[in-house]
């Protein structure tokens, strides 16, 4: 049977607001799941899909890159998970009698919701120079224009290839591979507009850019912090593992502009007390922090830190650590001292009680683990903000040992691993020489364009030829519309992928969709059904088994589809690499990895075992710090006071509890109390009344920037909420357009989507629908 989409994009003519909820999770999240489940899917199809997810017989959770505990429940899945599995494994189509009847300049004004909800991609198709529709082609066609169009570039620097974290290892894998041997590292991928940060301030500290816990650490602390981060909505299996943990005796501290359910109080739906009970209080304390002043905080409680060990000298930091595995010490320990308690109280918004309060926690704690997401990656200052993180944790010996560590909480399920496979605009000498020495060739060893820079290379008429792996390219970028004026100057836009999203309908003179399996999906080649791997959040890696039957027999796998791209465009310039056999049986293309990237000896032995495996991280196994100074590196961050002009707030974008990343599952967000719509503006009441608005209102949201370019978004639900004085916050993508491409954080170039100055004024052009 074949489910009917939403014929109407319903807007936000429905949007009612009430009162935020106090708790996450529960019977709401159980009923949520199996009404979106039941009407993509149908009961039957729904039941026997969930039980299958992040099993060690099944597949992994298309959604967010939390880690499988080892003693796993029947049903291991979160509200969100089930979500995404249920976008994925819908009966609806789209099929080319879609776009038979839909012309492009229709489709690029529906919303990213609408789009989603019309079903699964069916056949390979072609938008030609100058037509209006897409039509059907042949994969043999599409991949011949792919080939002519990469042919006439005048260099392979003129081709970017982004890559979503949805893409499988082995998908990711051949992608970097084909790309470097066309002969360029333009290889921009999703971590680059979210936890660039993260890797960028990890890798110079600690010497890698993955975290150094696993779920038994975060089991075992004695106090974590949860900062700038929304678990309930972004990782809900999170909480289970802070339940677990607060079971043990931990404290937690949540550090966050805005109040979280998730944080609050979580009821657990798979324990009796989450369904009739009420549940457990997660968070001991709440710090209500004001937008970017996390690098404040940490900064002060080094600070703190440093005097309390004056005053008992020997008994609060660990200075045989410091000593036999740190550098900068003193340098840092001098720059600390010296901070303001001025400039903290201005920057976080918090009073020096509130801070000392949270700082007796932390000095009664031997084990702390930080977490954090993105509401500490998408700051200028955000690369210093997660060096003063790690400065926090070597004061007293926190990274390396059980129960305490970093903890970088991932986005896409694959993302981490995407760039384990060399998915790197940056990579290292090492990796380039590993591959080129497996494949017989001379890999390109200049750098690529990020993100950001692709944009920038596109809109500059540097790069004509756009490829996407997954991912919605468009609605994921800042400054939408440079990205899309960007876009609609290639020559050719291709877009892998299993949904129709807005990459299909903002596209180059030419567009190609190539509709791919998704990871529900059973791969069934001629030597046997084929299994793909992912790595979590904490380099466990492990197997991912699609089983239900393709969405239309039409469709390829990611790998296949790109194995069959490198034949097309290389032809016989790839004698070395066995295109036909890594299509045909994916063991081979693990063998390969196994040759060439270091943890993964022995690759299809050990991921065989249950539960899979664990990369090697030299910090957390061995307190090896493969830094330029041989040591973990303490380093010295001036301190970054966001002060904003007179009359306006500082907006952060972020996700609604129905959407993941660009993907909207619907209109609700159950946690902060909206209903049926998205174009709603959090602000604090007295900010409202201190411009003449009201709870209720519309308005326009207009951004500035040092350009002098104004960015407005119209016709936003002004909604009474309890964030900080002088910061404000609201969906994306529906404000990416207020994101300046050239706002980026120093030193990992991710737009500033948590810290953009903005100003409200009465609405004037209300979109659609309102």
């Amino acid at each position: 049977m074949t489910r009917k989409a939403p014929a109407e994009d319903p807007g936000d003519a429905r949007l009612r607001v009430g009162p935020p909820k106090d708790y996450a999770a529960g019977i709401p999240a159980v009923t949520s799941s199996l009404r979106h489940g039941n009407a993509q899917m149908g009961a039957r199809r729904t039941l026997l899909t969930l039980l299958r997810v992040n099993q060690k017989d099944g597949f992994d959770c298309p959604g967010c890159a939390w880690p499988e505990p080892e003693h796993r429940h029947r049903a291991e899945f979160c509200e969100n998970g089930a979500k995404a599995v249920a976008e994925e494994a819908t009966l609806r189509r789209v099929t080319p009698d879609f776009f038979a009847e839909h012309a492009m300049e229709e489709l690029a004004g529906r919303s990213d919701y609408w789009l989603g909800q019309q079903g699964r991609l069916t056949h390979p198709m072609y938008r030609p120079a100058g037509g209006d529709h897409y039509r059907a082609i042949s994969w043999e066609d599409a991949f011949a224009i792919v080939a002519r169009e990469l042919a006439a570039l005048d260099h392979p620097d003129q081709a970017a290839f982004y890559t979503s974290g949805r893409a499988s290892n082995e998908a990711a894998f051949v992608y970097q591979l084909f790309v470097r041997l066309l002969g360029t590292n333009n290889l921009p991928d999703c971590s680059n507009m979210c936890h660039e940060s993260s890797g960028s301030a990890l890798v110079e500290t600690i010497g890698i850019g993955k975290g150094s816990v696993s779920l038994e650490d975060l089991y075992e602390a004695d106090l974590i912090l949860v900062v700038g981060q929304n678990p309930g909505t972004n990782h809900p299996r999170m909480l289970s593992a802070l339940e677990r943990a607060k079971g043990r005796g931990a404290r937690v501290i949540a550090v966050n502009p805005l109040p979280e359910a998730g944080l609050l109080r979580f009821k657990n739906p798979q324990r009796p007390a989450g369904i009739v009970g009420a549940g457990t209080q997660l968070a001991d304390l709440f710090l209500q922090i004001r937008l970017g002043g996390d690098q404040a905080l940490f900064q002060a409680f080094n600070r703190l830190l440093l005097e309390a060990e004056d005053e008992a000298p020997g008994t609060v930091l660990d200075t045989s650590f410091i000593t036999a595995h740190t550098h900068g010490f003193e340098e840092f320990a001098e720059h600390a001292r010296k901070t303001s308690w001025e400039d903290v109280l201005e920057a976080t918004g918090l009073t020096e009680e509130e801070i000392r309060v949270a700082f007796r926690e932390v000095l009664a704690a031997e084990k702390i683990v930080v977490c954090w997401a993105m509401g500490l990656t998408q700051h200028r200052h955000s690369v210093p903000t997660i060096r003063e993180v790690v400065d926090f944790l070597l004061l007293r010996g926190n990274i390396g040992r059980p129960g305490a560590g970093l903890c970088p909480v991932r986005g896409h399920s694959n993302v981490q691993g995407d760039r384990t496979m060399g998915i790197h605009e940056k990579p290292s000498e090492a990796f380039l020489d590993a591959l080129g020495a497996e494949f017989g060739f001379e890999p390109p060893r200049h750098h690529g364009h990020d993100a950001v820079d692709t944009i920038r290379a596109m809109r500059d008429g540097r790069v004509k030829v756009f490829v996407g792996l997954g991912g919605n390219f468009v609605s994921a970028a800042p400054d939408s519309e440079v990205t899309e004026q960007a876009l609609r100057g290639c020559r050719l836009t291709v877009q892998i992928s299993t949904k129709l999203n807005r990459s299909h309908a903002v596209t180059g003179e030419q567009a190609l969709i190539l509709p791919c399996l998704g990871r529900t999906e059973a791969d069934l080649r001629p030597c046997g059904p084929q299994l793909v791997t992912v790595e979590d959040s904490m380099s466990m890696v492990h197997l991912s088994r699609g089983r239900l039957a393709p969405a239309s027999e039409h469709l390829l796998s990611e790998v296949a589809i790109i194995c069959r791209m490198a034949r097309a465009a290389l032809g016989a310039q790839d004698p070395q690499v066995p295109w036909e056999d890594f299509e045909t049986d994916y063991d081979r293309i693990r063998d390969r990895i196994a040759r060439v990237i270091p943890g993964f000896e022995r690759f299809n032995d050990r991921v065989r075992q249950p539960g899979g495996f664990a990369l090697p991280h030299p910090p957390r196994d061995e307190r090896r710090f493969t830094t330029a100074t041989g040591r973990a590196n303490f380093t010295v961050n001036p301190l970054t006071v966001l002060r904003v002009p007179e009359g306006r707030l500082l907006l952060q974008t972020l996700r609604s509890h129905d959407q993941y990343n660009t993907t909207i599952y619907g209109l609700d967000d159950r946690y902060r109390g909206v209903h049926q719509g998205r174009r709603v503006l959090f602000a604090h009441r007295d900010d409202l009344a201190a411009r003449g608005l009201a709870d209720g209102d519309l308005v326009d949201i207009v951004s500035e920037y040092e350009d002098g370019v104004e960015r407005r978004a119209p016709g936003f639900r002004a909604v009474a909420f309890p964030t900080p004085r002088g910061c404000c916050a609201a969906y994306f993508p529906e404000t990416n357009v207020l994101v300046p491409l050239d706002s980026t954080a120093a030193i990992s170039n991710t737009p500033t989507s948590k810290s953009i100055v903005v100003r409200l004024e009465p609405a004037v052009g209300v979109p659609a629908g309102h």
